[in-house]
């Protein structure tokens, strides 16, 4: 099978393509693509991916599943198109952001600039029907974005892995923390980022981080 994903991907993943999983769950999608709404758009499913090469990764955000309200999912966990208003979990993102660098808390929504720099912004499941949080839940996305954290765990080091909330801490077990540093906490979510995601300082402790295993720090 042909998948449109960048070029270091591909040959880090290419065993998945040919899987029964993997074939059940590109019927599925296309199936639910052509016969309702469903975001992101086709060409942005694999936009974590395609904005962040396997060799570049530096930093692994995990989410759950994309936006489902219109036009404001492009691929990138947490992330809204430009344009868009931000939802209560990126505003509180962008908050701890600026509390822990000093960057604006007013910057700009659309994270593609946390991605060029290798900051993968990965989600669970990589599709949803509008309106319908986890609607794609189970049909196999998560046994691939899975995969793809095992191998960067395996095929790579000194990683950073930010967990945030229960979902994402639960896939600490693909991630091996004696060649990576993993940091967990609360969800960003108005409903629990005053139980400790304000105050986590990941930002500023991922960059201590790269910076003292011979890498660039993010420009958060």
């Amino acid at each position: 099978m042909k998948v449109r994903i960048e070029e270091s991907w591909n040959r880090v993943l290419a065993d998945e393509w040919e899987k029964p999983y993997f074939e059940n769950l590109t019927a599925f999608v296309r199936n639910a693509y052509a016969s309702g709404q469903c975001f992101p758009p086709p060409s942005r499913i694999f936009a974590a991916f395609d904005a962040c090469p396997f060799d570049k990764v530096k930093v692994v955000i995990l989410g759950q599943d994309p936006y489902h309200d219109v036009g404001q999912a492009n691929g990138l966990c947490f992330s809204v198109a430009d344009g868009v208003p931000k939802p209560p979990s990126l505003i509180n993102i962008l908050r701890e952001v600026s509390a822990d660098t000093g960057a604006p808390a007013d910057a700009p929504g659309n994270l593609e600039r946390w991605a060029t720099q290798g900051v993968l912004l990965l989600n669970s499941t990589l599709t949803v029907q509008a309106h319908r949080a986890g609607s794609h839940q189970g049909h196999g996305w998560e046994e691939f974005t899975d995969t793809a954290i095992l191998r960067l765990s395996r095929l790579r080091e000194n990683l950073v892995f930010m967990l945030w909330g229960s979902f994402a801490i639960g896939k600490r077990g693909l991630i091996d923390s004696s060649r990576h540093l993993v940091l967990t906490s609360p969800h960003p979510s108005p409903l629990s980022a005053y139980r400790g995601f304000f105050g986590n300082h990941h930002f500023t402790r991922a960059n201590e981080w790269l910076t003292e295993h011979g890498m660039t720090p993010i420009n958060w």
